[in-house]
């Protein structure tokens, strides 16, 4: 009896989506190409162009994707924990994505009223000014919370990145550290203290540490109305 033809799954543009993000997820953004993602699809690279128009357009709706999973709750009356959600919800995607944070400060859909970047900045500012903040506190108040969830986000990725260059995968980075730290104390009493710190720390240090950061905002805001 003649086998079966096996069938192949058909290739979609989600498909096309979800194999670029498990690249860039694993290897970081400059690892993902064309030839590359048609590997790992079991297709030419050319067939990719009959879902995708180019690499960059790739990457630019990869961002969106990203930026369109920001919690923007309307659900919640109190606008502080409404910020509040979004803004730890941001930080959380942004560092699931490690190569997106940077890639959003640049948006590639300013020139799309729907857009997800222009869907989460027109929410940011109407929350605020809901709250009864006055345009001209609005205009620093969106910009002091836009640059902490991104600029927070980019310093912990940055540093995240330094440990992997300092400490390959055959150097035990603790104990690195712990002489590292033992070579400044006597010279740099109060950073040797701030690192040990660090390495005393529970998983989750960033997160609380973007929470730290984000309430001490929030508390300044509701003092301003």
């Amino acid at each position: 009896m003649p086998s079966k033809p096996r069938t192949r799954t058909p290739l979609t543009r989600e498909r096309v989506l979800d194999a670029a993000f498990a690249i860039a997820d694993a290897d970081g953004i400059d690892a993902l190409s064309m030839r590359k993602l048609g590997q790992a699809l079991g297709v030419e690279a050319m067939s990719l162009y009959n879902h995708v128009e180019s690499k960059g357009a790739l990457v630019a709706e990869m961002v969106d994707r990203v930026v369109d999973e920001f919690d923007l709750p309307d659900d919640e009356p109190s606008w502080d924990v409404a910020i509040r959600r979004c803004a730890t919800s941001a930080h959380d995607v942004l560092i699931a994505h490690p190569w997106a944070c940077r890639l959003a400060l640049i948006p590639s859909d300013l020139g799309v009223p729907g857009g997800p970047r222009i869907r989460y900045m027109e929410w940011l500012l109407r929350r605020l000014r809901e709250a009864g903040f006055p345009p001209e506190i609005t205009f620093s108040a969106y910009h002091t919370l836009d640059s902490h969830i991104f600029g927070f986000t980019l310093w912990q990725l940055g540093h995240a990145a330094a440990a992997e260059r300092i400490a390959p995968g055959d150097v035990d980075m603790e104990e690195w550290a712990r002489g590292f730290i033992e070579q400044i104390r006597p010279t740099h009493p109060h950073l040797a203290e701030h690192a040990e710190q660090h390495l005393a720390s529970e998983p989750g240090e960033g997160r609380r540490e973007f929470e730290f950061s984000l309430d001490l905002i929030l508390d300044a805001l509701r003092r301003l109305l």
